[in-house]
């Protein structure tokens, strides 16, 4: 079913919420543009992955539970254990389709570049695309589930963020 502008408008602002706390690092912001459903996720996977259906991921957040999980590791456990580095997201979305169940289908592309926070130079770090499911259970636009299925099959570095 086609999605009317005004809905369009807000899944857009949920897309910049999320860019935005990710390249702020902010990770409260990022958990709250997720659902509070049990079912909440956030999978971060290779085209190849994908494609199988094969159950292999960088990052397997696979309910809201993990989601809580992935901000503290990031936030107090990780906390000055890793080379920090900063991220600028663009993402054009491409399309999104109302489903029956008032789940709101939407796929982006997306990439990322990075930049080290001890040498400045900035690269790419990963390009791909974004599968996400949006559900209003508060009202407003929150992601049921993101999917960031990556075309780069080799990082140049580690990834500690979600993307």
């Amino acid at each position: 079913m086609t999605v009317a502008p005004d809905l369009l408008a807000r899944l857009d602002m949920l897309q910049a919420r999320y860019l935005d706390a990710l390249d702020s690092k902010n990770m409260p912001g990022w958990l709250d543009c997720f659902s509070t459903a049990a079912a909440a996720a956030y999978v971060c996977t290779a085209l190849e992955n994908y494609e199988r259906n094969l159950p292999v991921a960088l990052m397997l957040d696979d309910c809201r539970a993990r989601l809580e999980d992935r901000v503290t590791y990031i936030t107090e456990i990780w906390k000055g254990t890793f080379q920090d580095y900063r991220t600028r997201h663009f993402v054009q979305r491409l399309e999104a389709t109302a489903q029956a169940d008032g789940v709101i289908a939407m796929r982006s592309n997306v990439s990322v570049l990075y930049t080290p926070e001890d040498t400045g130079g900035s690269e790419v770090l990963a390009i791909g695309s974004y599968y996400d499911k949006v559900c209003f259970a508060t009202g407003e636009p929150l992601f049921l589930a993101k999917s960031a299925v990556l075309d780069t099959r080799v990082l140049p570095r580690y990834l500690v963020y979600p993307l």
